[in-house]
């Protein structure tokens, strides 16, 4: 069978993700990887869900954690969301959370919600390669968002216009984005929330990093931001992106959307059609290991990532060339390299496979058109300060070479 001829068109968007195919470099022992963005295993509150995960199944608990349930979340786990959201500036009620398998799953649900073929949703140059996995099933065309910049509204709505569609979102990860590490600063967000209200447009806030600030000044999240505006929750166009993945476990896959409750109740339609709810025991376990722990658990997290962050930048301080320039995130997991334009970053990681046997990132992955060649990311999450002072000693080797 001839499976081409029967394959839906979105199918021709959608491509392996390059950063997933890099982890399967984590299994051989002589890479040196700073490629996969992960959080380091070895920090995982594993006792903690050991002891969720007995209370989930007992036998008070069971035939709970082991049934059907709502499609909009568990209860008590939407209720801590709420009442961490609001401790950030955002107050709402459960009514407002919907709880997703990841904030992956919740950037494919708003492609399916807002998207039509031909629609222009703006992002990040570079953006989040997930996101845009996710979008592509939905056969939009991006449009750069610069949100320091001020280009007028008009601009992007007749370029959408002369492609078909409209603009129907603009997408970014306002602190420590994916994959520069860099912060939208508070006029920046302002703005963005001017552009929007001018083209009528949702904002899509994707916080997976937002609790994890090693220094500087906490920035309002842009909901918060147009929640003082406009006075409350439900009267907002920004939909906001959560996750334990980077705080607490990412195998459990507990995501989670806070969003204007007509909003919440599209989604809801949207999961019910997709998986009818995620894993009832793991949302439990999440929220007695979020109840109890979390307010321990992740400073412990900043201490330690921001530490490896500053080791990674020492080191690239010593060892790059001139020429290579890179962020310097205030939180996250990311360090953006900029090479010199001769140098194409696929390349690079080729032939630092084969030589050098260090791991990072291409970053023309992250560009809807495939720009950005002569960049890489680096995430510094999982290495102590001799592996991180040999791999990017490694790299600044390769580079002077190349």
């Amino acid at each position: 069978m001839n499976w081409d001829q029967i394959l839906a068109p979105r199918m021709s968007r959608m491509k392996a993700s390059e950063i997933r195919e890099l982890l399967k470099l984590l299994d051989q022992p002589d890479i040196i990887s700073f490629a996969g963005g992960i959080p380091d295993p070895a920090l995982f509150p594993a006792q903690a869900f050991r002891e969720g995960m007995g209370r989930a199944l007992s036998d008070r608990q069971c035939a709970t954690s082991l049934q059907y349930s709502v499609s909009e979340g568990y209860g008590p786990l939407r209720g801590w969301i709420a009442a961490g959201m609001a401790g950030i500036g955002v107050p709402c009620t459960r009514d407002n959370i919907l709880i997703t398998s990841g904030s992956q799953q919740a950037l494919d649900y708003l492609g399916k919600l807002l998207l039509a073929p031909g629609d222009t949703a703006l992002v990040g140059w570079p953006t989040y390669l997930g996101a845009l996995g996710a979008f592509n099933a939905y056969e939009p065309h991006y449009a750069p968002l610069t949100p320091g910049d001020n280009r007028p509204a008009q601009d992007y709505r007749d370029q959408a216009a002369a492609q078909g569609g409209r603009v129907k979102f603009a997408y970014l990860s306002a602190d420590f984005a994916n994959p520069t590490g860099v912060t939208t600063d508070q006029t920046g967000r302002e703005r963005l929330l001017d552009l929007a209200e001018d083209l009528d447009i949702a904002i899509i806030e994707d916080a997976a990093y937002q609790a994890l600030r090693y220094d500087g000044e906490a920035v309002a999240p842009i909901l918060a931001t147009e929640i003082a505006r406009r006075g409350q929750i439900d009267a907002c166009r920004t939909i906001y992106c959560g996750s334990f993945s980077k705080t607490l476990a990412p195998g459990l896959r507990i995501g989670w959307v806070c969003a204007a409750q007509p909003v919440i109740a599209r989604l809801v339609l949207i999961k019910q059609a997709a998986d009818l709810h995620s894993a009832t025991l793991n949302q439990i376990a999440t929220h007695l290991v979020a109840s109890g722990h979390f307010a321990s658990h992740v400073p412990m997290l900043r201490e330690t990532y921001g530490r490896r962050r500053d080791l990674m930048l020492a080191a690239l301080d010593r060892e790059m060339p001139d020429g290579v320039t890179w962020t310097r995130p205030e939180g996250g997991m990311f360090v953006w390299l900029t090479l010199p334009e001769y140098i194409d970053g696929a390349e690079l990681l080729a032939r630092s496979l084969r030589t050098e046997r260090i791991a990072f990132v291409p970053g023309h992955a992250f560009f809807p058109d495939g720009s950005g060649r002569n960049t890489i990311r680096l995430s510094f999450t999982l290495h102590d300060k001799a592996a991180m002072d040999e791999g990017i000693a490694r790299l600044g080797r390769l580079l002077r070479a190349a």
